[in-house]
């Protein structure tokens, strides 16, 4: 660390310290009883001589344990960190809802203000829109069986004045295909109104049991001065009992909607949520949702330039649920086991049928938000990410993307939902050493795998 002054030293501290208590207020006030006395008994321990405090997400609630978290420390005008953050970047009508803004990696449009905070911005050039949509480089926060996940971020939304048509998201969005595959949107507001929506989409498009494309939401709810501060807003997907399941939305810590696995019925919702999810921060201008809230095409004449969704931090946290035991067999057509041959724990190393023996090479444990299969040490994998049907899998480092996501299925099979596909014995095949493979999902007996108890 470069040396500095005694003098520069302390004012660092207190600036950073000043910074670290304001968030954790903000955190307490939204916090259980039980967390409150956590924090208090965090924020009443010593600081050793001399320490620099840097800012901090806020600690994880009692019984919960922080997966994922930032709080967007930085130089002024720098990126957000490559570590945490990628960049969707191209045209609004990529995305499919009808923005007009393009989405670019400049740190005109996405950069910290030095202070803590990520910002967002959409500029208007001679009636060219850019603004800036991140998301995390893959899906890596799930709710495991049995048990939570809390996603939950500090925001001050772009406004008021001049809003029509600014459009910022806080959301989740699962590997794979849209809208099967899930869609949690933690906070949603449009035109600068000082309200703020969840909603989730799964199910088929368009139509089917989520009413897509529109979802099923809250619709906009008040949510005062959230153009003019931070405000809290926060999503649990509780999973704590694997046949009722839940997606809670929360604004400074008080629920204000929920929806059940039993209003779209369990085999959409497995497919939805019972994996992970990547996190997203994007600011759009125009739109579907916009526009048809104020009944008129925007942006309009009258929309400012250079509004910003600012960020103070965003934090994932779960409790302990189910994940699968210490491991076993998984067990497939003609009884013979999911195999990684040879027990390489090379990159690549080839998954295969054969018959079983107990080895670790058979040893599978299913992790990740109940979606993962590990075997020593790595994770089932589908080879190269690939997508067509006959693509082989193997066994490569756990890397939280879609091609290592499994989603159990009530008929047995184990679907990946980037591929669309789902895991196969390749021609059904009763001789060992046969390579496994993706396929179309047909429910058929080559398809059906009994996961470790």
């Amino acid at each position: 660390m470069p040396s500095e002054t005694t003098t520069h030293h302390r004012a660092a501290f207190r600036r950073r310290l000043g910074r670290w208590e304001r968030t954790l207020r903000r955190w307490i006030a939204g916090s259980s009883v039980v967390g409150l006395l956590a924090a208090l008994a965090f924020v009443t321990a010593p600081v050793p001589a001399g320490a620099v405090v840097a800012p901090q997400v806020p600690p994880a609630p009692s019984g919960w344990t922080t997966v994922f978290g930032d709080d967007f420390s930085g130089s002024a005008g720098s990126a957000p960190s490559g570590a945490n953050w990628t960049y969707d970047t191209g045209p609004g009508s990529n995305f499919g809802t009808g923005e007009i803004e393009t989405m670019t990696s400049s740190t005109s449009n996405v950069h910290l203000d030095g202070n803590g905070h990520l910002d967002v911005t959409a500029l208007n050039s001679g009636g060219s829109w850019t603004s800036g949509r991140i998301h995390t480089p893959g899906a890596v926060v799930g709710a495991p069986a049995g048990g939570k996940l809390q996603v939950t971020a500090s925001i001050q939304q772009p406004g008021p004045a001049g809003g029509a048509g600014y459009w910022p998201a806080f959301w989740m969005l699962g590997p794979g295909q849209w809208p099967e595959n899930g869609e949690i949107d933690i906070m949603e507001d449009v035109n600068a109104l000082s309200e703020v929506a969840g909603t989730i989409h799964c199910g088929t498009y368009p139509g089917g049991v989520c009413n897509e494309g529109n979802g099923i939401g809250s619709g906009l709810r008040a949510c005062p001065g959230c153009q003019s501060g931070f405000h809290t807003y926060s999503m649990i997907l509780d999973r704590t009992n694997t046949s009722a399941e839940t997606v809670t939305w929360y604004l400074d810590g008080s629920a204000y909607f929920s929806v059940s696995e039993a209003q779209v019925g369990a085999a959409t919702w497995q497919q939805a949520f019972d994996h992970n999810l990547s996190i997203i921060f994007d600011l759009a201008i125009g739109g579907g949702f916009p526009n048809g809230a104020c009944g008129c095409t925007t942006p309009t004449g009258g929309t400012s330039s250079g509004g910003t969704m600012s960020v103070d931090y965003v934090a994932a946290y779960t409790t302990t649920g189910s994940t699968g035991g210490s491991g076993g067999p998984v067990v497939g057509y003609g009884g013979l086991c999911l195999d990684d041959r040879s027990a390489s724990t090379a990159d690549y190393n080839p998954v295969q049928v054969y018959t079983c023996n107990g080895s670790a090479a058979q040893q599978w444990t299913v992790v990740q938000a109940g979606s993962t299969l590990h075997a020593l040490g790595k994770c089932l994998d589908v080879n190269g990410g690939g997508t067509a049907n006959g693509t082989t899998v193997d066994l490569y480092t756990c890397n939280n993307t879609g091609s290592q996501v499994w989603i159990p299925q009530s008929n047995g099979s184990l679907y990946n939902p980037q591929s669309n596909r789902c895991l196969d014995d390749t021609n059904w095949s009763t001789t060992p050493g046969t390579q496994a493979q993706i396929w179309d999902c047909s429910g058929t007996a080559n398809q059906q795998w009994k996961l470790p108890s």
